[in-house]
């Protein structure tokens, strides 16, 4: 799993050995089952996550039903706000798979970052990166029909489908699970066609 991680980051900076062994020391590896909750609507959590394998969710729950805002999966980065914010969450986060997570805090991060500044470059760089992508994402789910929202997901990305439940994708796209169902008949019939 080191590797996996080590591999990931040598996209951005290289590391040396100290360095590596820096990162193993910080005990950040954990196993995660799932459907486990990592954090509740209302918790306050100094915590970010990396997905080394596996795919974690956040949702809101307005008026007793689940409403899914993203999906991160293998060397997907998240900060929830409320970390940022030192606020209450107004989310959840789970596990929809059996995942292999990094899970850090803001004083973990602080003391890498000021023994090896290069990460803190790393990081600025993963985060502009991730509000560019969520940026063309919210425009893309705004400006689309659920049939573009659909096709788009299987263009980008495939896996979820077969990864998360119909009805957790269906929220995630914005519709309603039988919605989902229509939406994927027409493709097929356009397809046959």
């Amino acid at each position: 799993m080191h590797d996996l991680l080590f591999d990931f980051i040598s996209k951005y900076i290289s590391l040396t050995d100290e360095e590596k062994d820096a990162i193993v020391s910080l005990d950040i590896f954990h196993s995660v089952k799932k459907g486990t909750i990592l954090l509740k609507e209302g918790q306050k959590s100094q915590e970010s996550y990396f997905v080394l394998k596996g795919c974690i969710r956040v949702y809101y729950v307005k008026s007793g039903e689940e409403k899914t805002t993203a999906f991160y999966t293998e060397m997907d980065a998240f900060t929830p706000h409320c970390v940022i914010n030192k606020t209450p969450s107004d989310y959840f986060i789970s596990c929809v798979e059996d995942s292999i997570l990094l899970i850090s805090n803001s004083d973990m991060e602080a003391e890498i970052n000021s023994k090896f500044p290069k990460f803190e470059i790393m990081c600025r760089m993963l985060s502009e990166e991730l509000l560019a992508k969520q940026q063309t994402d919210f425009d893309e789910f705004k400006t689309s029909s659920p049939e573009q929202r659909y096709l788009n997901l299987l263009q980008n990305r495939p896996d979820l489908v077969q990864r998360v439940p119909q009805h957790q994708l269906a929220s995630y796209l914005g519709i309603k699970p039988q919605s989902l169902s229509r939406v994927r008949a027409r493709i097929l019939e356009k397809n046959k066609g």
